[in-house]
């Protein structure tokens, strides 16, 4: 693979997006790597643990690539790029091990997707948050529904609405990340620590755990792909076109 990494060693899965020089953006093929790098995981019963992080020192994932959202040509098109988001997803919940978020930065509109669809998220104080969809013309529709299951109704209307940075005490305070560590060492030893820990934990108990987090997601099955089909379809308007220049 190309834009993830895959690695696993003592129990413990490492997802690594691999894009610093294009700020760990979200491509089509980033997006199907992801895709199988969660199923490879998901069938592997050495792995207890698995820490999704990112390369570089900048943002931990900016969301969608302009260039792939430039590059659609028609609503099918569209649909297959972003129900790419909704089989990330989808096999993020579905995958029986927990799953810690490393973010060390900044995370924007599917990045704060990836955030909310983990079990548990750490991040660094430079891991502020933004949806912002809305400024290109289109909406946090695939992402939307793991974002508000995470941080609630409310706090998703307004990051929708909007479209500001909220910093990491904010993603701290709604529940999008368990806890903030104070600098980048802390962050990659609380990460770490947590992960070793549930690497010697009962894999039943935590697959059992899992379940009861992810309740009453089912219909997502059919819901996040009806979402691609709306964002397929207003990328292609003339508001979304003159936003992506």
């Amino acid at each position: 693979m190309e834009h993830v990494l895959y690695e696993s060693k003592d129990k413990i899965a490492a997802i690594t997006l691999n894009r610093p020089e294009a700020r760990n953006a979200q491509n089509k093929q980033m997006l199907d790597e992801l895709d199988a790098c969660w199923t490879k995981a998901a069938q592997d019963d050495d792995v207890r643990v698995i820490v999704l992080r990112s390369e570089g020192t900048g943002p931990f994932c900016a969301g969608a690539t302009f260039d792939e959202l430039r590059s659609i040509a028609d609503e099918a098109q569209g649909t297959v790029f972003f129900s790419g988001f909704a089989h990330v997803i989808l096999a993020m919940r579905r995958c029986p091990q927990f799953i810690i978020a490393r973010v060390h930065g900044k995370a924007v509109g599917g990045g704060v997707g990836l955030a909310a669809a983990a079990d548990y998220a750490i991040a660094a104080p430079e891991a502020s948050l933004r949806l912002s969809e809305l400024a290109v013309g289109i909406g946090p529709f695939v992402v939307g529904p793991v974002i508000e299951h995470k941080i609630g109704h409310g706090h998703y209307i307004a990051m929708s609405v909007d479209f500001d940075w909220r910093d990491a005490a904010w993603g701290e305070r709604t529940g999008l990340y368990a806890r903030v560590a104070a600098t980048a060492g802390e962050l990659d030893d609380a990460v770490a620590s947590l992960a070793h820990k549930l690497a010697g934990a009962n894999p039943g108990a935590m697959r059992e755990l899992k379940r009861v987090f992810w309740r009453g997601t089912d219909h997502w099955d059919t819901l996040l792909y009806e979402r691609a089909a709306i964002s397929g379809a207003l990328i292609l308007t003339p508001a979304a076109r003159a936003a992506l220049g």
